[in-house]
């Protein structure tokens, strides 16, 4: 059955090009949620007064992957234990928040939270919210590493976090 959960963990970008290699995704789209304003701009979200965090609207088959999975590797590739920033990229918008559209999306992340604190010193500070309206970003934020593999930001910030993915869970990646 098809499913989709909500991720953000710092700039779309990276969420979006890892899940984009992930067996049983179907879709990875870039986009925001969690603010207070309808159809947002990269620009107004960018500015911090929206409210909104970038995100990435995973579609996926859980009778190839699960929601748990989904959840091990999100964890994996971002750095879920810094307040409003990964990185150098710094503001609320790069937060790192999952939203859930039910009780038992919700404890499953509560439990992945817990899963993965193992693997953390700082406590994690991932922010687990009611699904909100989500709203597809721009066309050309859709896809970006792939469309820019040579780009700078693509080659220091997202090429690693790609790597990790397919380093930590070759089994997970699209053949």
């Amino acid at each position: 059955m098809t499913r989709e959960i909500i991720l953000g963990g710092g700039c779309f970008w990276c969420i979006e090009a890892v899940f984009r290699r992930v067996n049983g995704v179907k879709e990875a789209v870039s986009g925001y949620s969690g603010g207070n304003r309808e159809n947002p701009t990269y620009e107004q979200v960018c500015s911090g007064a929206t409210g909104h965090a970038e995100v990435v609207r995973v579609v996926y088959d859980d009778e190839v992957i699960t929601l748990d999975e989904i959840l091990d590797i999100f964890f994996a590739v971002h750095d879920p234990t810094t307040p409003n920033r990964q990185g150098a990229d710094v503001g609320t918008q790069y937060r790192s928040i999952v939203f859930y559209e039910n009780e038992d999306e919700k404890k499953a992340i509560e439990n992945a939270i817990q899963k993965a604190q193992q693997n953390y010193q700082n406590k994690i500070v991932t922010e687990v919210v009611p699904k909100q309206t989500f709203y597809k970003a721009e066309e050309y934020h859709q896809n970006y590493y792939d469309l820019n593999p040579y780009q700078g930001y693509c080659q220091m910030v997202i090429q690693p976090k790609v790597q990790k993915f397919l380093t930590k869970f070759p089994q997970k990646v699209v053949k």
